[in-house]
């Protein structure tokens, strides 16, 4: 027994030995492992540290965007009318801390006000005397040295523009400039003869237009954006209206970039690599400049000749915008497109704020009412048609059957209506006697719309008939977008829905009847005069015929799009075709092509001056037969369309015949010193 306990005891104190055994082993290869981490970890801070640091730091790179460079806007004939030429500007990359709020900073100070004063010195001996002036405190603010604007790897742009004896000095004395670079920019140019300005647009810094609807979009992208090639910088051009705004994703190209090795205090490491800029497409727009020239200098002709030339008793000196779109009929190009008063779009590129000169030109009155400069009693460009309207009327009334082509109407060289009795009296209170649709068309005849369509129309659908003159109304493109693409096109004003206005629902159907209660702008009266020419095919107007890249191949086309279509029967578009031959104008005398016109006058009431103001307008397809192109021009306050308006789209049909043919051929004819546009 004893025994047993004595070899329990022995196993007892072999387990506890192997025990110990073990946990020495444990802590000693703890140990171990421990004195091995902290090894490497020497190694790694004292010995490779220095080797991986530099590892690290040379693989961070920053991609800092250069100015892409836009493509050109070229006219119908092949002539660049915005266009971008190349020109070389200076960067100064900071290699060393100037921050003069460190200490280093203040040491190195000296330096950069030293080399600051260098640059000025270049500048002043080299640089264009007329051209852009900097000052050496001007520069030293360029070079950011705080890096409130960039950061310190980034590239500061000191001065655009260099001539080319700044460009050879800089280069040729490169090691005394640290840092300097000399980096081919674009500046954009406009055709010196201010060809449709409007309608081209201009630029502006992105950072200044990110509030509007198509930029707040690509601000938004530019966030999440990973190709270095499409950022948006805050001081890159963009297209801020017109075609410039409307074709930006096509013309802008792709910016270049610089891929700039950085140490961890954000300085460069090493030498930077350039990636140049890929250039926008080409946008060739339908616009002739010819043809466009000819059409800005007749309107300004015309506004001269109002202003000292008196017809229905006096002059027009009140006269002071006009506004034109020519269009083909067949393919809904836009020819010309004139908004006068018109500017150079130049000043946006000289790198002043130069707004003041442009503002009260800077509307595209052919698209919206915010006009060209303003007539003297303020008139807004979108006015009421007058009696350009009544061809859309007569379609009316024979469409909703309230008369036929057969039907005579006993004008009495008046109308009236409601309970007042009111009275609405035709040009000069002439009395017609017995006409039919094309007659009432032909003489402007404000008697027969309002008894044979106004009233008619009302006696059929009571109130409702305001919703079918509407329908109509924005069939033939009345009230609602062209859809040419421009930004900011307005969709007219149909004041015939305003019955208080009117006074009642038959009240409001007689004046729009004969064109006194729809506002509209230029461009939809020559979609309308086109549509009246497709006999109800609305056709999109088109600016633009295609786009190509650098290397001249076809990325995309513009054809003829056909909106919406009006199927009324073909004796009624005969009708009104036939009677849109108004007489008497004398601006057209020895045109050698049969041609449908309608001339308009529409008055407005000028509240503060309680006087009424008369419109000129003017709608006109040539020619009559196969039409080839439609015109619409219209001059606020400028007294009678065919005295006022009708001059001016004379000479557009003969720019076209003579340029392109209103039948297809040619006609050109011996051209005489034009003077410019006053």
């Amino acid at each position: 027994m004893r025994f047993k306990l004595l070899q329990r005891k022995q196993k007892e104190k072999d387990v506890t030995s192997e025990l110990n055994l073990r946990m020495n082993i444990f802590f000693f290869s703890t140990f171990i492992i421990f004195c091995i981490i902290i090894i490497r970890l020497a190694i790694l801070q004292f010995v490779e540290g220095p080797e991986l640091t530099e590892q690290e730091n040379s693989g961070r790179t920053k991609n800092v965007p250069l100015q892409p460079v836009r493509g050109n806007i070229i006219d119908a004939s092949g002539v660049p009318i915005a266009f971008s030429k190349p020109s070389n500007a200076l960067y100064v990359t900071l290699l060393k801390n100037y921050d003069n709020r460190t200490e280093i900073g203040k040491e190195n100070l000296p330096e950069i006000e030293s080399i600051a004063e260098d640059i000025y010195r270049v500048f002043e001996k080299y640089g264009d005397k007329e051209g852009e002036r900097l000052s050496v405190e001007e520069i030293v603010a360029q070079l950011d040295i705080q890096f409130k604007k960039q950061g310190g790897y980034e590239p500061r742009r000191i001065k655009g523009d260099l001539t080319e004896q700044e460009v050879g000095y800089f280069l040729e004395n490169k090691n005394t400039f640290p840092g300097i670079e000399i980096i081919e920019e674009n500046k954009r140019y406009y055709d010196k003869d201010s060809v449709a300005v409007q309608t081209i647009g201009y630029l502006r810094f992105f950072k200044g237009v990110k509030d509007s609807e198509k930029y707040k979009i690509i601000d938004e992208q530019n966030k999440k954006q990973e190709d270095p090639s499409l950022i948006y910088t805050e001081d890159e051009y963009v297209g801020n209206d017109g075609l410039e705004k409307m074709f930006q994703e096509d013309l802008r190209g792709k910016n270049g970039y610089m891929s700039i090795p950085i140490n961890p205090q954000n300085m460069v490491d090493g030498v930077p690599t350039l990636i140049p800029p890929v250039k926008g497409n080409n946008v060739y727009t339908t616009i002739h400049k010819e043809i466009q020239l000819r059409t800005e200098q007749a309107i300004y002709d015309q506004l001269n000749w109002l202003k000292t030339t008196q017809f229905s008793g006096r002059t027009h000196p009140e006269a002071q915008t006009g506004y034109a779109v020519a269009m083909e009929v067949d393919t809904g190009s836009i020819i010309a497109m004139a908004s006068i008063p018109d500017y150079d779009a130049n000043v946006w590129t000289e790198g002043t704020n130069e707004w003041d000169k442009v503002k009260p030109y800077w509307g595209n009155g052919t698209i919206s009412p915010y006009s060209s400069g303003k007539s003297v009693n303020n008139l807004e460009s979108v006015i009421l048609l007058g009696s350009t309207i009544k061809p859309l009327s007569v379609l009316i009334g024979l469409n909703e059957g309230l008369f036929n082509v057969d039907s005579y109407y006993p004008d009495k060289g008046y109308s009236e209506f409601g309970r007042d009795k009111t009275r609405v009296r035709n040009s000069q209170s002439k009395v017609l006697g017995s006409i039919d649709p094309s007659a009432a068309l032909q003489n402007s005849s404000n008697a027969f719309m309002v008894d044979m369509v106004g009233r008619k129309l009302f006696d059929k659908y009571g109130a409702e008939g305001i919703e079918v003159w509407h329908k109509y109304m924005l069939e033939f493109g009345l009230g609602i977008p062209t859809e040419v693409g421009l930004p900011g096109e307005y969709r007219g004003r149909y004041e015939y829905k305003n019955i208080k206005q009117a006074g009642s629902p038959l009240a409001a159907l007689a004046y729009a009847s004969f064109g006194q209660s729809g506002k509209y702008t230029t461009m939809q009266l020559a979609q309308y005069a086109t549509t009246l020419a497709n006999k109800g095919k609305r056709i999109k107007p088109q600016l633009v015929s295609e786009i190509r890249d650098q290397e001249g191949n076809v990325i995309k086309k513009f054809k003829r799009e056909v909106l919406n279509e009006v199927d009324f029967p073909e004796p009624y578009w005969n009708e009104v075709i036939k009677g849109m031959n108004t007489q008497g104008i004398k601006s057209f005398e020895g045109f050698p092509y049969d041609f449908a016109r309608k001339t308009g006058t529409s008055q407005q009431y000028i509240f503060d001056k309680k006087i009424n103001a008369d419109n000129g307008i003017f709608i006109a397809f040539a020619p009559r037969e196969s039409p080839k192109l439609a015109v619409a021009v219209v001059i606020p306050e400028g007294g009678f369309g065919a005295y006022s308006a009708a001059p001016v789209a004379r000479k557009i049909f003969d720019a076209y015949d003579e340029i392109y043919g209103l039948d297809g051929t040619p006609h050109p004819k011996q051209k005489d010193t034009a003077g410019q546009k006053d």
